[in-house]
């Protein structure tokens, strides 16, 4: 076995999850290269710097970068273990693309030695470590791929993540992991890989089973989730606060009904499902409809704050947040922009944006005429308010700082917000 300290680990994409992965498994001495197309991440990198928001990660990427156990380059170079870490999004279509993750392979193949281990992360459709395995064994005929003969010079896995913005560096080590080998020996190398920093539990089995796996995890928060965003849907209808439903059913001791909100986002929830759907869409109809449900939350949401923005021509309007959670700086698929975008395009520069992740604003709104201002300017010059995320400073905000605003409030942070309109009475059957 391979001692930490002579242990050589690439890990290819220092994004959200490969940097703090990369930053973690450098810790324990391993000497690990990190991979990135994008050369301004690599200088970053380089320079003890980080590119994304994350508690703590500043701090390991600086000592580990100090100490020599990490650097990032855009060229690969051999090593022990090659974790992939790079975006698997969908098309236009909602079929995955894994492009990304084959790209990440071919270049793993130039450097492939006897004796290395492939080990893939990315949220992937069914069946795509083993076409890793099927790409390793075309480009590099002169090594025996695992599960194709008899033995093998190499090790193929496929090991999911499974943690949460804001707390990534606590749970890529405390989480639970599962392992999917290509074959079993494959899945006890990755095993002792994982071991070197997992302290959770870390359990075995096939690759397509931890493929299909990462993705019943993600479809079924969202199926949750679009119950919750339904029930927000029903209770606007009836003129009932849905948080307080919500609050009180959960104290059933077999109910855990999930937040609503303006919609899922997210490099997971947002999209993973889709991926069971395209593989089988004769059998996923709930699945689709709870994708179909959150996305049309999103819009449910537009109409309202433009409603709500008519009514009140004019005037300024704070639209607080465009991340897709609360307190990280990740926008990807976040309705929040979603819904931002969507109100400057109607509204121009009578939109500011509130958050306090971004430095400027994103690319999608930075034409638009909206601002980016601070959530004090916000009380001070913004009549309207729309809460799209719940990010603590704005929960800090107190009431009579806005008790005098129009508010719509997506996430339910301000139960004490006086109503916006009395609800309209209900039809019942006689």
């Amino acid at each position: 076995m391979v001692s930490d300290h002579e242990l050589k680990v690439v890990v290819l994409g220092l994004g959200y999850i490969g940097l703090p992965t990369a930053a973690v498994i450098a810790r324990t001495g391993a000497t690990v290269l990190g991979i990135d197309v994008d050369a301004a991440v690599v200088e970053t990198v380089n320079s003890g710097r980080v590119h994304i928001e994350e508690v703590d990660l500043d701090g390991l990427v600086s000592g580990v970068v100090a100490r020599g156990h990490l650097r990032a380059s855009t060229q690969i170079e051999p090593a022990d273990v090659f974790v992939i870490a790079v975006p698997t999004p969908f098309a236009d279509d909602r079929s995955p693309n894994i492009g990304y993750v084959l790209k990440a392979a071919t270049s793993i193949a130039a450097v492939l030695k006897a004796g290395d281990t492939v080990i893939l992360e990315s949220t992937s459709p069914v069946g795509t470590t083993e076409q890793v395995r099927d790409l390793l064994a075309r480009l590099r005929p002169d090594l025996r791929a695992p599960g194709l003969g008899d033995g093998s010079d190499y090790a193929v896995a496929y090991c999911p993540e499974r943690v949460l913005p804001g707390r990534i560096l606590v749970e890529l080590i405390d989480n639970d992991r599962v392992i999917g080998g290509i074959t079993p020996r494959c899945a006890r190398k990755a095993l002792t890989f994982y071991r070197r920093f997992v302290r959770g539990a870390c359990v075995t089995t096939n690759a397509r089973a931890a493929e299909m796996t990462k993705l019943t995890e993600n479809a079924f928060r969202d199926v949750n989730i679009a119950f919750a965003n339904e029930l927000s849907l029903v209770a606007e209808t009836m003129g009932v606060d849905v948080w307080e439903v919500i609050r009180l059913a959960n104290r059933h001791p077999r109910v855990n009904i999930l937040q609503p909100g303006p919609g899922v986002g997210g490099h997971c929830i947002a999209v993973d499902p889709w991926f069971l759907v395209a593989a089988d869409p004769d059998n996923t109809p709930l699945i689709r409809t709870a994708r179909e449900v959150n996305d049309g939350k999103t819009d449910r949401v537009v109409a309202r704050a433009t409603a709500l923005i008519e009514a009140n021509p004019g005037v300024p309007v704070a639209c607080l947040g465009l991340a897709f959670k609360a307190n990280i700086d990740d926008f990807r698929e976040s309705p929040a922009l979603k819904v931002a975008a969507a109100l400057a395009d109607r509204f121009g520069n009578r939109i500011r944006i509130v958050e306090p992740y971004a430095a400027i604003l994103p690319d999608r709104l930075a034409s638009s005429g909206a601002t980016l201002i601070d959530v004090d300017t916000a009380i001070e010059r913004c009549p309207v308010m729309i809460v799209l995320v719940d990010h603590d400073v704005f929960r800090s905000i107190p009431l009579e700082e806005r008790a005098d605003k129009h508010v719509l409030d997506t996430r339910g942070i301000w139960p004490d917000q006086p109503a916006l309109r009395t609800p309209r009475p209900l039809r019942m059957a006689v």
